[in-house]
């Protein structure tokens, strides 16, 4: 069994890892579990460098192999914002007014695509590092629609889907989703190397 920190202090991002990874000899713990605290400042300038510097800054704290994720929405019409200040936007750690926000900006507009992206970095210390990246197309819902999800889940549809990501279940959404994706293909990435098959 190895186990891997998650460089995050997000509950739902902990829930949807543990969902898809942790299986075939791999356990993932939290930050609180580890018993210790990471706060990297995030100042790349792309989902996979952000996630570089959080798995890195986690690994060397613990000693422990790393994984981090970085994501958040795209939005068209408005040149790729809020992008990697998805969790920041407006300046705001509120994920309710973050989302009255983004409606707000794009009242009046008619193109609504947009995409989801995650950017998922496991950085083991032996210096072996890996990066998986996926994204979720689809488009921004003119209201608030869903309970579950977290983050911008209310507001996007998912291209061919009648309901937001917010009105799916867990599993349906781990299924399309851009850290579903994203994560897949890290644990088929994971495999491939701890069974020796990537060097």
């Amino acid at each position: 069994m190895m186990t891997f920190l998650l460089a995050s202090n997000n509950p739902n991002k902990l829930r949807e890892c543990r969902e898809i990874l942790e299986k075939d000899g791999i356990r993932i713990i939290s930050f609180k579990e580890a018993g210790i605290e990471s706060n990297p400042e995030e100042n790349g300038t792309s989902f996979k460098e952000n996630a570089f510097i959080k798995a890195r800054a986690a690994m060397e704290k613990s000693g422990l192999p790393a994984l981090a994720d970085d994501s958040g929405i795209v939005v068209r019409a408005l040149g790729g914002a809020p992008g990697i200040y998805s969790a920041r936007y407006g300046g705001l750690d509120d994920e309710g007014k973050q989302r009255r926000l983004l409606l707000r900006e794009m009242e009046g507009k008619t193109d609504r695509a947009a995409a989801f992206v995650a950017s998922i970095a496991c950085v083991f210390p032996d210096g072996k590092e890996l990066w998986t990246e996926a994204e979720c197309r689809g488009e921004l819902t003119e209201e608030e629609r869903g309970t579950g999800g977290f983050g911008y889940d209310p507001i996007f549809l998912p291209a061919g889907f009648t309901r937001t990501t917010a009105e799916m279940s867990p599993e349906e959404k781990n299924a399309i989703s851009h850290r579903g994706k994203a994560l897949r293909m890290m644990e088929e990435r994971l495999r491939a190397y701890l069974e020796g098959e990537e060097k």
